[in-house]
């Protein structure tokens, strides 16, 4: 089987053998080049023809978003993983790179013990999400194990569901919106709110893996190109009809029934799937209050996170819509989801927003729009 071949682009030195060290560790992956800017990057992806490329946010000469603005100026359309620190500049540059291109990002380590464990940090990022973002060349190890039957289900096509089943979900009256997504899910994500309307009758709650620091960029962000209000998420803060929290990184966020309101609850709790936040955990929390009234909607992403949240809410009588694998960066969440015959329908990034407004409509007399 080929490697993937991998240019690694940093300016500084021990960073550049760090990565190289790491990556040339996994049998699945070659390191074909380095570069210390972006000048010399964009000389190398002509000589060495990468499959992928890691890509330093601050960099002398040529930063790493005019460099990512380069290549898809010069037509290379290779994945970019960009590297950052956890500053507020730093996040707000990655999201401007993601929203020009770049396929997903990792964070440098900050304040840990030792150059082992920062290695060891680097390493539980970087190579799941090139192996993720690199499937025909390597074909991935493991699959999920699922705890239904998997159903075939197209990616155009609603996943097959009995006709009774299908005609209650849509019948069904949605109070809450619980959306999950990890890889590629900041565009996604801001082309669901732009299409949402101002009147939108139920609040949203929402997981999109991110660090502290990047949840609220993106927050902003979203609230900046859409007509409802979208926050981080607040221990107390109530839900309303017409806003959107985002869990804030590193916290779980759960709704909780306290007297005739719902309010936001955040805390610290183990990761799960390997992520905190976890949309496993949202959603199990949704599934509690809200019941059959819950809609889940699971996005592009890497990984499985969400598959359990998502049959809790379905066995409450809740439903849920996955995205499909053509408009996905990375059809790991939403395809859990649809393999395991849970999702109701399978659609387009662009079919998405729709489709949620109109099953928030239902059971409801003023248009939604």
């Amino acid at each position: 089987m080929p490697s993937i071949r991998v240019l690694v682009v940093d300016d500084a030195v021990v960073i550049r053998r760090m990565l190289t060290d790491i990556l040339t560790e996994d049998p699945d992956i070659e390191v074909v080049g380095t570069a210390p800017n972006g000048r010399i990057a964009m000389a190398k992806v002509k000589q060495v023809n990468p499959d992928i490329l890691t890509l330093d946010v601050e960099m002398p000469e040529m930063d790493g978003l005019q460099t990512l603005r380069a290549l898809r100026a010069e037509g290379h359309r290779q994945p970019v993983i960009m590297f950052s620190t956890m500053t507020e500049k730093a996040a707000a540059t990655t999201l401007d790179a993601l929203a020009a291109g770049a396929s997903d990002y990792v964070t440098k380590p900050a304040n840990v013990g030792s150059v082992v464990e920062a290695k060891q940090r680097v390493r539980e990022q970087l190579i799941p999400k090139i192996k993720a973002l690199s499937p025909n060349v390597v074909a991935p190890r493991h699959a999920p194990r699922l705890t239904r039957p998997a159903t075939t289900a197209t990616t155009s096509r609603p996943a097959p569901v009995p006709p009774q089943a299908a005609q209650q979900a849509a019948a069904g009256r949605v109070d809450c919106v619980a959306i999950g997504v990890s890889t590629g899910g900041p565009n996604a994500l801001t082309t669901l709110f732009r299409a949402l309307p101002s009147n939108f009758p139920v609040p949203i709650v929402m997981v999109q893996h991110m660090p502290p620091v990047f949840t609220q960029q993106l927050a902003v962000r979203l609230s900046s190109v859409s007509t409802l209000e979208v926050c981080e998420g607040a221990t107390g803060r109530q839900l309303r009809p017409g806003h959107a929290a985002l869990a804030p990184g590193d916290n779980h966020m759960e709704v909780v029934r306290t007297g005739g309101n719902v309010i936001l609850q955040l805390h610290k709790g183990p990761p799960e799937n390997s992520c905190r936040p976890a949309t496993d955990v949202l959603f199990r929390s949704v599934a509690a209050v809200y019941g059959p009234r819950a809609l889940a909607v699971v996005l592009t992403g890497m990984g499985y996170d969400g598959l359990n949240g998502v049959r809790h809410i379905t066995e409450r009588g809740g439903r849920a819509i996955v995205q499909d694998r053509a408009s996905s960066v990375v059809w790991g969440m939403p395809g859990a989801v649809a393999e395991a015959g849970l999702a109701d329908r399978i659609l387009p990034l662009d079919g998405i927003s729709g489709e949620i407004v109109r099953r928030v409509q239902v059971g409801r007399g003023a248009a939604v729009r």
